[in-house]
């Protein structure tokens, strides 16, 4: 789909997704109509204004929301094409203990955008999930779960509309607020790196990589599919090592509600699997459409029944060396051991 001409509203338009996002549309489609940032921090708001004024980017409005409030987000979706849905809780420890509040923006968050999408005229609805919402075992990856199926069932709400719901799932962002890396960057001054659990993975992901998902499923989802990368998994200790090699990892114990390992797809998953080549598709499991034509359009496999992608069995690894390259790449330029 040609964004040009299109009107898109990016909740959580102000986390590190929907800046990256939102300047990677205004360098690709320079005559994108108009970006909605809707989130409800005044400041971040206001800062990422001076980055991204309206005087330069004509197409660019500021409107500050929660996904919460219904009669507020469907006042900002009129005359909206397109919804990307960023906006989440997301720290595993604020989740556990404020479970109420991680419920009301991520289910029924999630739920007023789908909403919202059916009774305003939008054409195109992409949900941002995490590796957390397969087989959680924490109440953020529950959420997200829940959040997952209520997209992909929207799509049997839609009736004859011209709209469709779909999902993209990835690990973790490399550089992303609150995630390892600039914690350990941060930490490495002190010549001391807290270790959850030596045995502990993660898959990786750079910014760039997930805006390019959103934007592939925007252009190619017929509606239903939760989209998977083929990305590589990363040990903690690899990483701890990469930033500081001569800091002690001193072993602390993982925090409620966290994995030794993450996985994307489950072995249960596998059965409505396919893979498109450069990503993996969990097709849902009551399509509206036939799936035999999916298969053959996007030239798709059925992955082997039992298949699972989980960061510690991965295939694909970085080594220290790979993770320093990509901070200077994806993080700072300036990084050095």
């Amino acid at each position: 789909m040609d964004l040009n001409g299109k009107a898109l509203l990016v909740t959580g338009g102000t986390g590190s997704f929907g800046k990256k996002f939102i300047q990677t549309v205004l360098e690709r489609y320079p005559d994108v109509s108009r970006i909605v940032v809707y989130s409800r921090d005044e400041l971040k708001q206001f800062e990422m204004a001076q980055v991204l004024p309206q005087s330069k980017y004509r197409c660019m409005r500021y409107f500050i929301g929660d996904v919460r409030d219904l009669p507020r987000f469907k006042r900002a979706c009129e005359r909206i094409d397109i919804i990307v849905h960023a906006a989440a809780l997301k720290q595993v420890p604020t989740a556990e203990r404020n479970p109420m509040e991680c419920i009301k923006t991520n289910i029924n968050g999630a739920y007023n955008v789908i909403q919202c999408a059916l009774d305003c005229g939008i054409q195109k609805v992409v949900a941002l999930s995490t590796d957390k919402a397969a087989a959680p075992i924490n109440l953020y990856g529950a959420t997200k779960l829940c959040s997952d199926k209520l997209f992909i069932a929207a799509n049997n709400l839609r009736g004859t509309r011209n709209l469709n719901f779909s999902v993209v799932r990835y690990g973790n962002v490399m550089g992303s607020r609150g995630s390892v890396i600039p914690f350990f960057m941060k930490k490495r001054q002190e010549g001391v790196l807290p270790i959850t659990d030596t045995r502990m993975t993660r898959f990786n992901i750079s910014l760039e990589e997930g805006v390019d998902m959103v934007l592939n499923a925007i252009e190619n989802a017929w509606g239903g599919e939760i989209f998977v990368p083929k990305i590589p998994s990363y040990r903690i200790t690899d990483v701890a090592t990469a930033i500081a090699p001569d800091a002690e990892q001193k072993v602390v114990g993982i925090r409620p509600g966290e994995k030794i390992h993450e996985e994307m797809i489950t072995e249960a998953d596998s059965y409505t699997t396919v893979d498109l080549g450069q990503y993996y598709a969990i097709l849902p499991q009551v399509p509206i459409w036939n799936k035999a034509q999916y298969l053959e359009h996007f030239n798709a496999q059925p992955v082997e029944p039992g298949f699972k992608y989980n960061s510690g069995t991965n295939t694909e690894w970085l080594t220290p060396a790979d993770i320093r390259t990509l901070i200077k790449a994806h993080v700072d330029p300036n990084f050095t051991v």
